[in-house]
């Protein structure tokens, strides 16, 4: 049984940030997942909505950044970034942090007296000390209950497709008014599928960040950080989530839902011009048929599709984590389904740390992007590499409290 100072959970951005900022510091560390496996699992055709400098993984300046890899592999990067781009930076990214990564799946992590002990699936079992949790966001794909008892050739989540080109020639109601939802649509309606959108918002929100940022010129970094989450002016505070967590929590709920709210690039919007949409009508029912499914709208409209997506977000909660033991799941303290935070991103248990999504409860709403992970990778850092530095108390806030969900 291997004893090792830090084990990562999870090779995705914030997992492969965590590496390398530890690794910079000579902490012993173990990356075990596949890495950018979720990101392999998106549709085929999608293209980023972050801007350049928050598409880099670990930092926006420096070796592992965008233009780095560019530098090193003479790669052209158009705009938006494709997806299959950003996998192949990513891969990059691994290449150089943890070559060593480990792909083997952890069936259970669990609490003892020296630390954690891990159980990979072939059945070697590992120690460590510390151990990060950057598992990212799969198990959390939000599936309204309207879905229940419902096949997955008649209905599923966006995050369940790799190719939408299955598709083609199908009807198809696609639910939801975020990026995900609408640049599913487009990417339906191009494949040969007959799209609709459908979403309980009056509207649908148009993100112009590129707009503003050339009307402003060189005064842009003033109002936009680099992170790019956020409209003007919040966007400079959401990327300072030390500032952030220490706001009262009737100010930090609607500033999170404002630089979060579903929304769409405005590149999507030409795309989509042959797409109907339907605002403020939800799903009241979906039923099998003999030609499809009836879904009925509230107010009585009905259609009949042959597949209901859903591009409803993802909501965190940890139980969803199958490798985490129901005894050490049970002592970490949460709020919604979200662990409770304090300084290095460590939780109620000591040496227990979740990065990524699970992090925005305490840490704000930068931690469900990508750019999250420059700061959570340099926050876990100080903790490992100096534990003597002074703690911060983990928040001990009451465990049932409103949280918006991923979009």
């Amino acid at each position: 049984m291997s004893d090792i100072d830090v084990i990562v959970v999870g090779a995705g951005p914030y997992g492969l940030s965590a590496a390398a900022h530890l690794r910079r510091a000579g902490v012993d560390v173990l990356v075990l997942g596949d890495p950018m496996s979720f990101w392999r699992t998106m549709p085929t055709g999608m293209l980023l909505r972050s801007n350049r400098t928050a598409t880099c993984i670990g930092e926006y300046e420096g070796p592992l950044s965008l233009h780095s890899y560019c530098a090193a592999t003479g790669a052209r990067l158009d705009w938006p970034v494709p997806l299959a781009r950003f996998i192949e930076y990513g891969t990059w990214v691994q290449e150089q942090v943890a070559p060593d990564v480990d792909r083997r799946v952890v069936e259970r992590l669990e609490a003892d007296d020296a630390g954690f002990r891990l159980l990979l699936a072939d059945g070697e079992q590992l120690r460590a000390r510390r151990v990060v949790v950057a598992a990212g966001i799969a198990p959390f794909a939000h599936r309204p209950s309207v879905a229940a008892g419902l096949p997955p050739e008649l209905a599923s989540h966006t995050g369940d497709h790799q190719d939408l080109r299955r598709f083609s020639g199908a009807r198809v109601l696609v639910v939801g008014a975020g990026q995900s939802a609408l640049e599913s649509a487009a990417l339906l309606q191009e494949s040969g599928a007959r799209a609709e959108v459908i979403a309980r918002a009056d509207q649908l929100n148009w993100l112009h960040g590129g707009k503003y940022h050339r009307m402003l010129g060189r005064l842009a970094p003033l109002f936009y950080a680099p992170t790019d989450v956020g409209p003007l002016g919040l966007s400079r505070l959401v990327a300072v989530p030390d500032a952030f967590r220490r706001l009262p929590r009737r100010i930090q709920e609607p500033l999170a839902y404002r630089s979060i709210r579903p929304a769409g690039a405005a590149w999507l919007g030409p795309r989509l011009r042959d797409v109907p949409v339907t605002l403020a009508r939800s799903i009241v029912s979906a039923t099998p048929a003999a030609d499809g499914l009836l879904v009925t709208l509230a107010g009585g409209e009905t259609r009949t599709v042959d597949h209901l997506l859903f591009g409803t977000g993802y909501r965190v909660d940890i139980a969803r984590y199958r490798f985490l033991a129901p005894s050490l799941l049970a002592r970490v303290k949460r709020a919604g389904g979200y662990p409770l935070l304090g300084h290095g991103l460590q939780s109620s248990v000591a040496g227990l740390h979740f990065l990524g999504a699970p992090a925005a409860w305490s840490f704000g709403p930068t931690m469900r992007f990508v750019s999250g992970g420059w700061y959570a990778a340099r926050a876990l850092t100080r903790v490992v590499a100096d534990p003597g530095e002074p703690r911060q108390q983990t928040a001990t806030r009451p465990a049932v409290i409103k949280t918006s969900d991923t979009r």
